[in-house]
Parts: structure tokens; C-alpha cells; sequence
């Protein structure tokens, strides 16, 4: 059984060590533990410092390309190499290392695919009154979106298996942790949480610059996610309140027009008119866009199996 663990870097110099030095040597079940960096276009001695510590592999971007496609780019790494599990963490220390070992126990044991590390978010003391609140808002609405019971949806402290390593496919370039969670719960990829430790902040967060900025671009890739997956619950539901609108102000011009009073309702009329056909319209976007998804589910399939099948010819030739 190999264990990766891969650490996205953007100019991580100063707290790469702390990191390396938190990460476990061992973890019953696991023969082999090695450790990859994504260097995403650092400007700084990022590499050099990973080189030093023995950091066994490190995937380089020359320019930043964000921080969800240096997380697809290490987990196709980490696949290509014999990575059985696949963990996530972060660079500037913020999770606590011992923890790695109660995040694969749910994969060891067969019990999930996916684990995610649930923060301790209303005792974090760097988290402000605010941060506390819009985290719970996004992590309840992932939870809606996704049909799943993650509390702490954007965590990026994760466990991977392999065979949920193979099916991951982010398309958003801002963020992996809300779309990976949509994705699998609309693919019923076994998922669970468990509670995991912090450390001490040692950097402000890259990702939360600007509160409105994240809960603006966060909201997006959420939206954009349940529409990618579900389309025709999306558009439908949409649809069928403007139609519904639109039959209500018909059924009362109608009753204007039996009473006599028609023509002074003409306006009800037209936009009676004009809200049934938006609804009509809007579900049928929906169904267009229900024929799509279909279509979506084969080529991510296909991208499965050519994943898989590649990630097992590279294994073949390095034996």
C-alpha cells in the first residue's frame, strides 16, 4: 500500500519545512509514505527548499496557473507514480500532520473513497466572527448542492483513493474543494469527514484576500458545479416557477374578462404571455441541458478508463 502526500506550493519557502517536518514517517497499513510538491510557478527558493528537506517528487509549473489546477496536476502525478492513496495538504502548516493518519483510516479500513478533514472552525482563533459564519453558509450550501453531509466543505485537507483519484475532473481554475465534493456526490463516490487539528496561522489565507471577492467566486463555482450535474432540476425548477407564474395572472385575467373588466387588464395579459414562454423556454434548456450532462457522463468514462489503463502502462514499464 503507497501513500503520496502532495503539497500545492505558491512561494512556500518560509513554511515549506514546517510542513515537511510535520508530515508522518509511518502509518500501520501503509508499507510506503512519499511526498510530492506542486511548485506553482513559485518565485521564491521553493524547489531548492524542497530538494533540501528530500521532498521524493516535485511537479513545476513555470508560471502560477491557480491553485486547482496544481491539485489536478499533482493527483495525476501521484497516480502515474503508484499512489494507492492520495493525500492532500497544505503548505503553510495549517493542519496538523499526526492527523494524515485519521484521514486514510477510513480508506484502509474500505469504508470510504474520499475523506475530508473537518476544521475545528468556531474555535479557530485567527477566523474572524465573519469567516466563521460565510464557511458554515458555503459548507451548508455544497451540502444542498451535493446531496452529501460534508461539514467543512472547503477543507482542503483530504484523503484520495485511488480509484476516486481516477474519476476526479475539475474544470473550474479557482478551487478543487467545492467542485470535487459536488462531483462526488452526484457520482455516489463514497465520501466521509472526519475531525482533525489545527495549527497556529502563519500566513494570511491566499484564498480569502477579499471575504466578498471569495464568497463571489466560491458562489460561482457552486453554481456552475449543480448546473454541470444537474441541469434539468436547475433550469426546470426555474422554469416551472415562471410558468406557474404566468398561468396565476392568466387564470386572473380570465376572471377579470368574465366579470366584464377585461380591457382594463390587457398589461396581465401580455405578461402572461410572456412568463409562460419563459418557462417554456427555460425548461427546455433544462432538457437540452439534461442530454447534455448524459453525454458528459460517458466522456468522463472514457476519461476513466484512459486515465486508469495509461497510469497502469507507466507502472508496467518502471517495473
Amino acid at each position: 500500500m503507497k501513500l503520496i502526500i502532495q503539497i500545492p506550493c505558491y512561494n512556500e519557502e518560509k513554511t515549506l519545512e514546517l510542513a515537511y517536518n510535520d508530515l508522518p514517517r509511518h502509518i500501520d497499513g501503509i508499507d510506503t509514505i512519499e511526498y510530492l510538491i506542486i511548485n506553482d510557478g513559485s518565485q521564491d527558493n521553493t524547489v531548492q527548499k524542497a530538494r533540501e528537506l528530500g521532498f521524493h517528487h516535485i511537479v513545476s509549473f513555470k508560471q502560477n496557473k491557480g491553485l486547482a489546477k496544481g491539485f489536478m496536476a499533482g493527483i495525476d502525478a501521484c497516480l502515474h507514480l503508484g499512489a494507492d492513496i492520495i493525500v492532500n495538504t497544505d503548505a503553510d502548516n495549517q493542519y496538523c500532520g499526526a492527523d494524515i493518519e485519521k484521514i486514510v483510516r477510513p480508506i484502509l479500513d474500505g469504508k470510504a473513497d474520499i475523506v475530508i478533514g473537518e476544521r475545528p472552525i468556531d474555535q479557530t482563533e485567527h477566523f474572524s466572527w465573519k469567516k466563521k459564519k460565510f464557511q458554515h453558509l458555503g459548507s451548508w450550501v455544497v451540502r444542498i448542492a451535493s446531496n452529501t453531509d460534508i461539514p467543512d466543505a472547503p477543507s482542503g485537507f483530504r484523503a484520495y483513493s485511488r480509484e476516486s483519484a481516477l474519476r476526479l475532473n475539475v474544470v473550474n481554475e479557482y478551487t478543487y474543494t467545492l467542485e470535487t465534493i459536488i462531483q462526488a456526490g452526484h457520482n455516489k463516490i463514497a465520501m466521509t469527514s472526519v475531525p482533525i487539528r489545527t495549527n497556529p496561522e502563519t500566513r494570511p489565507s491566499r484564498l480569502f484576500s477579499s471575504m466578498w471577492r471569495y464568497m463571489k467566486r466560491s458562489s460561482t463555482v457552486i453554481t456552475r458545479s449543480f448546473v454541470m450535474y444537474k441541469p434539468l432540476k436547475f433550469f426546470g425548477t426555474i422554469g416551472a416557477v415562471l410558468f406557474i407564474l404566468g398561468v396565476i395572472l392568466g387564470i386572473r385575467f380570465l376572471v377579470y374578462m368574465a366579470l366584464g373588466e377585461g380591457s382594463g387588464h390587457i398589461q396581465s395579459l401580455i405578461l402572461t404571455a410572456i412568463l409562460i414562454m419563459m418557462g417554456f423556454q427555460t425548461i427546455s434548456i433544462g432538457l437540452l441541458g439534461d442530454t447534455i450532462s448524459a453525454n458528459r457522463k460517458i466522456l468522463e468514462d472514457v476519461q476513466y478508463r484512459v486515465r486508469k489503463a495509461d497510469c497502469e502502462k507507466k507502472e508496467d514499464k518502471q517495473l
